[in-house]
This record gives structure tokens, sequence and C-alpha cells, in this order.
């Protein structure tokens, strides 16, 4: 089935950051008084918490074990500032998303809170970017939950099979857009995932711009 939409993950598909988060993630603890924790421990705590609307129970969950006064609020607030300072789109990607929407229905589905996400659209100028924007923060589940992706094509108007989704991270991503029917495109770069095999055709990220349209087009 020819394509009718196309639709991207957020963090380091489209977008990343300058410094690395957990440097941005110490920096942010030591702010506001708190004891540093690893950014794997940051993750899990995360992912407790993708249907949260801000990173406050996030950082409640990362503090809760450790003997701090540190507030929730406040960590929240200083690390998306220095998370979106940080952030900037990977090179060339906003043409090729403009040139991607005069042919396709164009999606974004991100996993997180929903403050957070939608504050990173906003640092990047993206807010009107897309003809759907979806954070799973607005939703039941996040990805891989096939109920994500099932809002993904219904906000979009398509049917799976004839929507492309374009991520980087082989559960969540891939995996999951396989599982829900859609046609997944995995994006790799250097200590990024290994190539799923689920995936129906991985790119480079240093390529995504140039060789993206040519990927959709040749589906």
């Amino acid at each position: 089935m020819e394509p009718a939409a196309v639709a991207f993950d957020l963090d380091d598909t489209l977008a990343v950051t300058r410094r690395d988060r957990e440097t941005l993630l110490t920096e942010s603890m030591r702010a506001v008084g708190a004891p540093p924790r690893s950014r794997d421990a940051y993750l899990d705590a995360h992912a407790e918490h993708l249907t949260a609307r801000s990173r406050e129970p996030v950082f409640e969950r990362l503090l809760d074990d450790v003997d701090t006064d540190a507030d929730p609020t406040d960590l929240a607030a200083a690390y998306r500032s220095r998370i979106n300072t940080a952030l900037e789109p990977v090179p060339g990607v906003e043409e090729m998303l403009s040139t991607l929407r005069e042919r396709y229905r164009l999606g974004l589905l991100t996993n997180g809170p929903v403050i957070a996400q939608r504050s990173k659209l906003r640092a990047l100028g993206w807010a009107d970017a897309f003809d759907v924007a979806l954070v799973t923060g607005d939703l039941d589940a996040g990805k891989p939950d096939a109920s994500a992706f099932t809002a993904l094509v219904d906000a979009l108007g398509t049917d799976p099979a004839e929507t492309v989704f374009v991520g980087d991270d082989v559960t969540a991503d891939i995996q999951g857009a396989a599982d829900a029917g859609l046609v997944a495109v995995q994006v790799g770069y250097p200590d990024g995932p290994s190539p799923s095999s689920v995936a129906t055709v991985h790119v480079d990220r240093a390529d995504l711009a140039e060789r993206l349209p040519a990927i959709i087009d040749a589906l």
C-alpha cells in the first residue's frame, strides 16, 4: 500500500542535544541541591511515567530513595530549561519535514510528559510543523503500546499499513510500530541501538534528511 502519512519520534530521531544528557541531568540536580543520580536511573523513572503531565513524578521517583530536601518541581524546571537550551534539529530535517508535508500527512508521536515534550517543540519552533503531534502524556499509554500508535493513525486519518513511522528506539519505536501494523523505519547513529530485523528500512541519522524522502517514495 502506498504511504499516505509519515510520522516520527522526536528525541534522538529529529532532534538532539548539543551536550550529553547525563551532564545536563547532573547540572540540574546540582542546581537544586539534589544528590547526583545516573541517567539510567532517570530513564527507569521516566519509563514509569510516560503518561504524566509533567516530569515532577519522574523526579519524585528518582529522589524517593535518597536523603534530600530538593523539590521535584524545581528540579523538573531546571532540567527542562537545560534540555531546551541544548536542543537542536538534526541537520536538514526542517527542510525535509516541509518537503514531506507537501505529499503526505505528517505526524509526531513522542514518549514523555506533556509539559516537557510540548516545550521542546516550542523551543525548536515546531509547534505547527506537523499535522498531528501527540505526546503520550495526553494518552492512556506510551510507546510501544499499540494504543499509542492507534491514537496516532486515528488522528492522522490513515490506515496503519499506509503509515510510516520513523524512530530510533528498537522497542518503543520500531517494534511498537511494527506490532501496530505501521511500516517501521529505524534511524541509526554511533553508539545507538543495533539494527532491528523488524524495521523495513534502516537509515543513518546523518543521512536522514537527504535519504528519507526517496526511501518513502520507494515503499
